[in-house]
C-alpha cells in the first residue's frame, strides 16, 4: 500500500484518540510516538501529516525513539514512550511492533511496515488484527524468490549467495528458509551472513568475499534504508568487486 493510505490509516486513529482526549482534556496536544531501528523518522511521513493539516510542535508533538540500528535496545525504548503516556505509538520494522506490542495493550500501535505480522505474533489475522495493533504489512511470499529468479536470469554464473539478514528478524529469516528451499532448483547455494546493525555491514561484506559468494541479498528492513549508500559503496568496494547484490 501507498504512504498516502498509512498516513490516512494514522490520521483516523489519531483523529478518534484525540477526541476521546479532548472531551477530557480539551487544551491537551496529541503526542504521537514514534519507534523505529532507523536514526530518524522518513520525510514522506512527516510530509503527510503536514498534508492533513498536522505539524509537529505545532497540534502535535512526536515523540522519535531510535535504537540506531540495535534491535536490543528497542523495548527499553518503547518502554519510555509508555512512560510518556503517548496517544499513540507508530512503529518501523517488526522487531519496533514487537517491542511496542509487549510494553503496551492499551496504546493504539500503527506499523508503518512489518513483514509477517501474524507470523511473528503481532495481529490474530490480516482481516480482523484484533488486540491495539493495525498498519500495514509488506509481506509479499514472491518478490523475494523472484528476485533470485531474476538474479540468476541475469547472472547465470552465480552458485553461491549470501543472504544478508539478522538472525533476530522473523521475516528475515521466513525468507532466507525460502530461498535455500529453492537454491538447488537454479544451482544456487543459499548461506546466511548475518548482519546484527550498522556496524555490521563491513563485516559482512567481508564475510561474503572470504566465503567466495557470488552475489549478495539484503532483505527490505526498514532500519537499513538510511545506510543504503553505505551498502552500495561496499558492494563496489574492490574487494567485494566480484560480488553482485
Amino acid at each position: 500500500m501507498s504512504r498516502k493510505i498509512f498516513v490516512w490509516l494514522l490520521a483516523t486513529i489519531l483523529l478518534t484518540t484525540v477526541s476521546l482526549a479532548e472531551a477530557q482534556q480539551p487544551k491537551k496536544v496529541p503526542r504521537i510516538g514514534f519507534l523505529s531501528a532507523a536514526p530518524s523518522i522518513d520525510p514522506a511521513f512527516l510530509e503527510g501529516l503536514r498534508n492533513l493539516s498536522y505539524t509537529d510542535g505545532k497540534n502535535i508533538v512526536i515523540e522519535l525513539r531510535s535504537a540506531q540500528g540495535k534491535l536490543d535496545g528497542l523495548p527499553d525504548l518503547a518502554g519510555e514512550l509508555v512512560s510518556l503516556k503517548v496517544d499513540i505509538i507508530v512503529t518501523q520494522g517488526t522487531p519496533a511492533a514487537q517491542a511496542a506490542k509487549k510494553a503496551t495493550s492499551t496504546i493504539p500501535i500503527v506499523m508503518a511496515t512489518s513483514g509477517d505480522p501474524v507470523g511473528a505474533g503481532l495481529v490474530a489475522s490480516l482481516a480482523r488484527p484484533g488486540g491495539n495493533v493495525t498498519g500495514l504489512s509488506l509481506l509479499n511470499d514472491a518478490v523475494v524468490p523472484k528476485q533470485l529468479e531474476l538474479l540468476k536470469e541475469a547472472v547465470p554464473t552465480i552458485s553461491r549467495l549470501a543472504w544478508m539478514a539478522s538472525p533476530a528478524i522473523l521475516p528475515e529469516m521466513m525468507r532466507f528458509k525460502e530461498l535455500q528451499s529453492m537454491g538447488p532448483s537454479l544451482n544456487v547455494t543459499v548461506e546466511l551472513v548475518e548482519i546484527r546493525g550498522p556496524e555490521s555491514f563491513e563485516s559482512a561484506f567481508a564475510a561474503a568475499v572470504r566465503d567466495r559468494v557470488h552475489a549478495a541479498m539484503v532483505p527490505p528492513n526498514s532500519s537499513y534504508i538510511s545506510y543504503r549508500q553505505q551498502i552500495v559503496t561496499l558492494g563496489k568496494a574492490p574487494a567485494a568487486s566480484s560480488v553482485w547484490i
